[in-house]
């Protein structure tokens, strides 16, 4: 066998044993769930005086809900004259006079809150988060997403947390005000369950790295100085300061019992925007602080769960580099020289890969006690959606991996409500912007297309099922991606 067969074989079967790796460590979550499913951590003990306490709401363009957070947040029980509310606001459209409308009206009710507007977008949110903190009386920060509605006990039942004087950072459990609205939404809303309901609470009970997920969060004040404050040379600010906090020393805190809801995005390019801003910024993440990690005293424990939980968006470039480049000379090779049999060695790589993280996102629904039937009746959609980002976070990857550098997309959000309140059913306003990748999508789906009719013809009949996923899912993204912007544009 020539040394470019052997070497086409082996990379084929490097970047399914690495997916395989990602799919074995979703599923090695299941049994560690087990281990701390009962767990709830208690506060040390209780402030007799409760400490001053600073709450910021970054906005950027997000007039859908910017009064609903700003009503929110004017509600928080907590003492007067201990409480100070900041909204940090980058706006450049009608979400400034919007909010300067309903942060005069809470004065005037004798609310403590503050319209601090910047007119230099400079480190996107980061940087607004870092100027803001200039201004903040608080010895502890709580941080609320525009789209986010607290509740209003959250903060007086959770600073007495902070009585460890070691706790950095306590995290609180999304919850999803528009789960219902639409299959995309559902589709969403297990994807973060999972992500909360088993990750972070597995991540806090063993005592490993887990990330701050950018809101619905407090931090103490000293925390964030210590760990050299707010950075814009990533992406994901939040994973970025969290590391590097835990690394100087500081302990960090999931609440799986105390939920904080919000919306998730409501169509799929909103979705695809947010996803591809995760994604980059956490192989940028990656890229930043992994060696710092593994120069650290940590424990390998430590060391190796990092290692899983900030190179995890890489899977979604392997997995394309994998299809596209090495399926059909690893194909052609088996053929040559007469080895069809070792088909069996990619079919438990494939099931490992992808199943495993299917029934990661579908046991998550059990860890939070939702209704399995409904679990297990997305889980074609699961699988469609995995697919419809898999181009798009692939992308995110590449240009992380080649220092490609881009601004901070703000997610559009369009104030939905749950199912039980009334929803808005006009399409939100933002600005059309053109779907970026939605014409390869298009040209993956022929191509894959031509493959599937290529393993008909070969006999490859294991290989169906896969591409006809591979189709479905990349070409109802690229349409819907296309006639979303078509309505925007309208």
């Amino acid at each position: 066998m020539a040394w470019y067969d052997v070497a086409v074989l082996a990379l084929h079967f490097l970047l399914l044993s690495a997916l395989c790796l990602f799919g074995l460590h979703r599923l090695s979550m299941l049994f560690r769930w087990f281990s701390h499913r009962n767990d709830q951590a208690t506060p040390l003990s209780r402030y007799n005086d409760l400490p001053a306490m600073t709450v910021q709401i970054p906005v950027y363009n997000e007039r859908y809900v910017a009064q609903r957070i700003i009503d929110a947040v004017a509600q928080l029980r907590y003492p007067q004259g201990k409480l100070q509310i900041q909204i940090v606001d980058d706006s450049t459209d009608s979400t400034y006079d919007a909010i300067a409308e309903r942060v005069r009206h809470h004065q005037q009710q004798g609310v403590n809150i503050q319209h601090v507007h910047r007119t230099d977008r400079s480190g996107f949110k980061a940087g607004a988060l870092k100027e803001a903190m200039e201004h903040a009386s608080g010895e502890f920060i709580a941080i609320f997403d525009a789209d986010f509605v607290p509740d209003p006990d959250i903060l007086m039942d959770n600073v007495h947390y902070f009585t460890d004087p070691s706790l950095g950072m306590l995290q609180f459990r999304w919850e999803h005000l528009n789960r219902k609205n639409s299959q995309l939404t559902e589709l969403q809303s297990i994807m973060l369950d999972a992500h909360f309901g088993l990750e972070q609470r597995i991540r806090s009970g063993s005592g490993l790295f887990l990330n701050f997920n950018g809101t619905a969060g407090i931090w103490r004040k000293e925390t964030i100085y210590d760990a050299g404050n707010w950075s814009a040379d990533t992406l994901t600010e939040d994973l970025d300061l969290s590391y590097r906090a835990q690394l100087k020393g500081w302990k960090m805190q999931y609440l799986n019992h105390v939920p904080c809801p919000a919306e998730v995005p409501s169509d799929i390019n909103a979705f695809k925007s947010q996803q591809h801003r995760w994604a980059k910024g956490g192989v940028e993440v990656m890229m930043k602080m992994l060696g710092t990690v593994w120069k650290s005293p940590a424990s390998l424990k430590h060391k190796l769960e990092s290692t899983f939980h900030l190179s995890n968006n890489l899977a979604y470039l392997l997995l394309l580099i994998d299809t596209i480049f090495l399926l059909i000379p690893s194909i052609m090779v088996r053929e040559q020289y007469q080895i069809e049999y070792i088909w069996w060695l990619d079919l438990p790589l494939l099931i490992a890969s992808s199943l495993g993280h299917i029934i990661y996102l579908v046991f998550g629904q059990y860890a939070l006690q939702r209704p399995m039937g409904k679990a297990f009746s997305n889980i074609p959609g699961l699988f469609l959606l995995g697919i419809q980002i898999s181009f798009n976070n692939a992308r995110a990857a590449c240009e992380a991996l080649f220092g490609h550098k881009t601004e901070f997309v703000r997610t559009p959000k369009s104030g939905e409500l749950n199912e039980k309140q009334k929803t808005i059913k006009k399409i939100p306003r933002y600005k059309a912007v053109a779907p970026r990748g939605a014409i390869i999508e298009a040209i993956l789906s022929v191509v894959f297309t031509v493959l599937l009719f290529w393993c008909v013809e070969k006999e490859i009949w294991f290989m169906l099922p896969f591409m006809t996923f591979l189709i479905i899912g990349y070409i109802t993204t690229s349409v819907s991606s296309f006639i979303h912007y078509q309505r925007l544009k309208s």
